[in-house]
């Protein structure tokens, strides 16, 4: 199959899967006890039934739940998510206001978690009875051990305020200008905590990963006939070796992407980031279900767009992929 095909193909799938997932998202808030008229009611100090008949056939929750499905589905097809209460903006307007500072989180933590870890797998490999070996397995122990939140307020106390070098929480110092240059260099500075804290915990998991896939590779036939013929060990782990055991991280790293999510919505609790993770929560703690109708399928789709990409890297990365 040529990757273009594979690509569309691909695609087609991801868009089932994300009508499937907007689909049960919108039963199972249907369906949970509980809507947005109580909420309503609620903040109004008490309203009587009449007034909460009102609210609902104003927000069409009077309405069969097929015909709520429906609009519902209609409106996203439209990219139109519906109407928040609660922040009284179009979902989609305030969705993608947060989207950026989450996506920034959890790249720039999975790519961390990716590059490091693999890396001390790689060099854990090398030596796998060394001091480095049982490093790499420690790391990996802490990272699985250690909840997310739990190494953030560590890190919290340990940069902020013993040796306060980095901010508490925020993406930006608002009393900073400079131009771009500057202002980048200072979320960048907000954003070292955070991306840490996210990538602790996949950290342990990549360097474990790549140790075993390296050392599988390392044991292979072409890797023994390359150093029989002199090739430089360097050349043999970084060209021949590495490429090959890239394949379970990627695939991992693919997989993972959706709790990779979750887990910012700890940490941007955390660290006050303004990402989605705080947005759910107000808007959970709110029952604002627009909103939380939209984080859902701005998520859903984002893993689904990163599972693509990772199914494409696999097949650049793995050339029996490719002729398969």
């Amino acid at each position: 199959m040529s990757l273009w095909k594979a690509i569309v193909t691909r695609i087609g799938y991801g868009l089932l899967l994300l009508l499937a997932v907007l689909v049960l998202n919108f039963t199972l808030i249907s369906i949970a006890p509980g809507d947005i008229a109580d909420s309503i009611a609620g903040d109004m100090g008490g309203a009587d039934a009449e007034v909460i008949e009102e609210i609902r056939e104003r927000y069409g929750l009077n309405e069969p739940f097929y015909v709520q499905l429906w609009k519902y589905m209609s409106g996203v097809f439209r990219f139109d998510l519906g109407y928040s209460y609660f922040f009284n903006v179009p979902v989609t307007e305030i969705v993608l206001e947060r989207l950026p500072a989450t996506l920034l989180l959890v790249v720039s933590a999975q790519v961390l978690a990716i590059v490091s870890g693999t890396f001390l797998g790689v060099l854990a490999a090398k030596n796998p009875r060394g001091i480095l070996n049982a490093v790499v397995t420690f790391l990996a122990l802490f990272g699985f051990a250690a909840p997310v939140f739990w190494t953030g307020i560590l890190l919290i106390i340990a940069f902020v305020s013993v040796i306060p070098i980095f901010p508490v929480g925020g993406m930006r110092d608002v009393t900073v200008e400079g131009g771009f240059i500057i202002e980048t260099l200072d979320l960048l500075y907000h954003l070292v905590l955070p991306m840490v804290t996210l990538a602790s915990i996949y950290l342990a998991l990549y360097s474990r990963l790549a140790r075993a896939s390296m050392q599988e590779v390392l044991g292979a036939d072409y890797v023994r006939t390359a150093r029989a013929k002199g090739v430089p060990e360097r050349t043999v782990l970084y060209k021949h070796a590495l490429k090959n055991a890239l394949g379970p991280v990627i695939t991992v790293a693919g997989l993972q992407f959706a709790s990779v999510i979750s887990g910012a919505v700890v940490v941007e609790t955390v660290f006050s980031w303004p990402g989605l993770g705080t947005l759910a929560l107000q808007s959970i703690l709110a029952r604002d279900t627009p909103t939380i109708m939209g984080i859902l399928f701005f998520s859903s789709l984002v893993v689904i767009v990163f599972n693509i990409l990772t199914d494409i890297a696999l097949r650049l990365v793995d050339p029996r992929i490719k002729s398969g």
